[in-house]
C-alpha cells in the first residue's frame, strides 16, 4: 500500500472501481470493472497534476466494511504527505453515499476528499464518467474546497457527504441531499476499524409481525437500523420487538424509507417513534438508513455517544 510520492502540489486520486470504470462484455451485455485509475485520468482531460493509486476494483454494492478501512486508512495515510492538495476517490454509486459518510466522519484535515463515479460505463458513446472525474479532480485541487469536509461531485452537483442519498438508478443527476440545506458536521470522531461491527438494516412494513426483529436479535448483533415508515413509525407487533432488543442492550437507530425530510419521534402507540424513542430508541436525523448504519458502525467502534455522530 504504497501511496505515489511527487515534488510539488498534486491530488490523489483513488479508484475503487464502479461503473466509471466499467466495460460492457459484448456477449453477454453485463457490465464489469475493468479500466484502472491511470485509464480513467487519462480520458478525462484534466490539466491537474495527478497520481493515481489502484485500491480496489469492484462493484459498489460488493464494497465491505474492510474495503471502507482501507479507503479511511489511504485517505488518512495520504494527508499526511504536505503536497497533496486534495484527494479524490472513484466509486460505484450503490454504496457511494454510504463511503462518503464514514470518510467524513473521520476527516480532520482542510484538504477535501471528493468521490465521484458514473451512471453509464466507459464504453458508452455518452459515458459520463470522464466529466464527472474532471470536475472532481478542478474541486479536490481547489483551494477554496478546503474546509468543507468530504464532498460527492457527481452530474454537474456538488453536495456534502452528510445526508446525502442516490435518488435515481439511471438519471446523471444520480444524488440529492435529504434535508432543504447542507447539514452542520459533528466532530471527527478518532479512526477505528468498522469490519466486524454487525449492525443489520430491517425493513418496516405495514403489519409487520416481530419475527424478523426477533431472528436478528437472537444472531447477537452489535446494533439495529430500521427503516421505518413515515417520520419514524413501524407496526405495533414490530415495535414490542424492538422494545425487546433496546431491553436486551442492543442500540436501535430508527430512519426512513420516505426520500426526503428529518425523521422526528412525533407517534404515540407501539411502534410509534414517541415511544420508541420512550423505550431508548434513537431517531437517525436526517440520515437514511445507510448512512445511519455506518454513523451507529463507527460510534461503537470508537466509543463515541450515536448521538453525536447521528446529529440528534
Amino acid at each position: 500500500m504504497t501511496i505515489p510520492q511527487q515534488s510539488g502540489t498534486f491530488v490523489l486520486v483513488i479508484s475503487t472501481g464502479g461503473t466509471i470504470a466499467c466495460t460492457t462484455d459484448p456477449a453477454t451485455g453485463a457490465r464489469t470493472p475493468t479500466l484502472s485509475g491511470e485509464d480513467l485520468v487519462r480520458a478525462c482531460g484534466t490539466t491537474e497534476e495527478v497520481r493515481v493509486f489502484d485500491a480496489v476494483s469492484l462493484d459498489s454494492s460488493a464494497m465491505t466494511l474492510a474495503d471502507v478501512d482501507t479507503l479511511v486508512e489511504l485517505a488518512g495515510k495520504a494527508l499526511g504527505d504536505a503536497n497533496i492538495a486534495g484527494i479524490v476517490i472513484t466509486h460505484g454509486t450503490d454504496s457511494m453515499a454510504e463511503t462518503a459518510l464514514a470518510l467524513d466522519l473521520v476527516h480532520d484535515d482542510p484538504r477535501p476528499v471528493v468521490l465521484t463515479g458514473a451512471q453509464l460505463p466507459a464504453d458508452h458513446p455518452s459515458a459520463d464518467g470522464p466529466a464527472n472525474l474532471n470536475r472532481a479532480i478542478s474541486l479536490a485541487a481547489d483551494p477554496l474546497a478546503r474546509g468543507q469536509g468530504v464532498m460527492v461531485t457527481f452530474g454537474g452537483d456538488t453536495f456534502a457527504a452528510r445526508a446525502l442519498i442516490k435518488r435515481d438508478t439511471a438519471e446523471r443527476r444520480a444524488f440529492a441531499l435529504t434535508a432543504p440545506l447542507t447539514v452542520p458536521r459533528p466532530a471527527p470522531a478518532a479512526r477505528a476499524a468498522l469490519a466486524g461491527i454487525d449492525v443489520p438494516i430491517l425493513r418496516a412494513w405495514p403489519g409487520a409481525d416481530a419475527s424478523l426483529v426477533d431472528h436478528v436479535v437472537a444472531a447477537g448483533p452489535d446494533g439495529i437500523v430500521v427503516e421505518a415508515l413515515g417520520s419514524g413509525n413501524v407496526s405495533t407487533a414490530m415495535g414490542e420487538a424492538l422494545g425487546r432488543a433496546l431491553d436486551a442492550g442492543i442500540p436501535v437507530v430508527v430512519s426512513t424509507s420516505v426520500p426526503f425530510g428529518e425523521v422526528s419521534f412525533d407517534y404515540g402507540g407501539a411502534g410509534g417513534g414517541a415511544s420508541l424513542g420512550a423505550r431508548g430508541a434513537l431517531p437517525s436525523g436526517w440520515l437514511r438508513a445507510g448512512q445511519a448504519r455506518i454513523a451507529l458502525a463507527t460510534a461503537l467502534a470508537t466509543g463515541t455517544d450515536p448521538r453525536l455522530l447521528l446529529g440528534v
